[in-house]
């Protein structure tokens, strides 16, 4: 396992967050230990969470595991959706963030998170008021470094401006989607951090199982998260993303190696993206995401895989100058 420095925090992180939002849920108490310990002796350090992660229970889990070590552990945590049905438990408002944040280092047990992302944007609270009570939470010592989970690329920046200006702590470190089917982040995101220093914790790369082997355009499972889980079906419901992974499948198996293993190691050679974040349901599924460190993903070997799937186009749909720039 390599390790990789987390954008300007000076902290390292195994090349491969694991991501719990499976303990409580899909895992059980038990399976959750096994791929727990299963992590660690793969060398992983870096684990990511959020509080609405079954209603709490993967951060209760989480926290009982990591006694011990926490010392040794990169430990996120998110907040901003609802986790109840109080009309006030969501949002980005300093109410809610402090209320959430001593609810999460509750149940994980633990005195600060090494990073608290904000898990959507919210057009309810106004940007300033968010990052200051942020800022509140890092003097406090509650919360070490700050981050956002699914902002676009104009929403990071502005956040990084307001941050600046009035000199408070910034977001150090971005989660997006990013994987061979949703490339979008290729587009700003990942130049963005790339050029502002922040780094980059990429969730989704084998697409909701899109990419494990299981799918293509003319055959489903009968279980599995496309198929039971309404956003997963939306968010892939696409036949040309179906063909892609019918195709990618027949490509890593031509190497010989697991589609899950290839699909995690072409998000981890992106050079803007510090670590994907991996997650199962159980050790035996865990496996080959772990294997993607054995991957040697060449160059040439990541062009061939891209050039399966759909590229975004550029910012500006400037078609012609991408052009340009590739007969340099």
């Amino acid at each position: 396992m390599k390790f990789n420095l987390l954008g300007r925090t000076g902290i390292r992180v195994s090349e491969l967050c694991f991501g719990t939002m499976s303990f409580g849920g899909d895992a059980d108490v038990a399976e959750a230990g096994k791929m727990f310990t299963a992590a660690r002796d793969a060398g992983i350090n870096f684990f990511d969470c959020a509080n609405v992660y079954n209603r709490g229970e993967a951060e209760r889990i989480l926290g009982r595991l990591m006694t011990g070590s926490r010392d040794q552990l990169v430990i996120t945590s998110k907040c901003g959706v609802a986790t109840s049905e109080d009309v006030n438990d969501q949002g980005a408002g300093r109410r809610h963030i402090k209320q959430a944040v001593e609810r999460s280092l509750n149940r994980l047990k633990t005195d600060r998170l090494d990073i608290l992302l904000m898990h959507r944007w919210s057009d309810d609270t106004p940007l300033d008021e968010t990052l200051r009570a942020l800022e509140d939470l890092v003097r406090d010592g509650k919360v070490l470094h700050l981050g956002a989970s699914n902002y676009s690329a104009w929403q990071i920046a502005k956040a990084l401006g307001v941050s600046a200006t009035n000199g408070w702590s910034r977001f150090e470190v971005v989660q997006p989607m990013y994987n061979l089917v949703k490339r979008q982040a290729e587009v700003e995101i990942l130049p963005m951090a790339k050029s502002e220093q922040v780094g980059v914790m990429s969730y989704g790369p084998v697409g909701g199982g899109l990419l494990s082997g299981k799918y293509g355009p003319n055959f489903l499972p009968e279980t599995g998260r496309l198929v039971s889980n309404k956003e997963y079906h939306a968010r892939y419901n696409e036949k040309w993303a179906y063909q892609v992974a019918a195709t990618f499948t027949e490509f890593a198996q031509s190497l010989g190696l697991h589609p899950v293993s290839l699909a995690v190691a072409w998000v981890k050679s992106n050079p803007a993206i510090t670590c994907p974040i991996i997650g199962a349901r159980s050790c035996d599924q865990l496996v080959p995401s772990l294997d993607a460190i054995h991957v040697d993903m060449s160059e040439s070997l990541r062009n061939e895989i891209s050039a399966l799937s759909r590229e975004p186009a550029p910012a500006t749909d400037r078609l012609e100058e991408k052009q340009n720039h590739q007969d340099r």
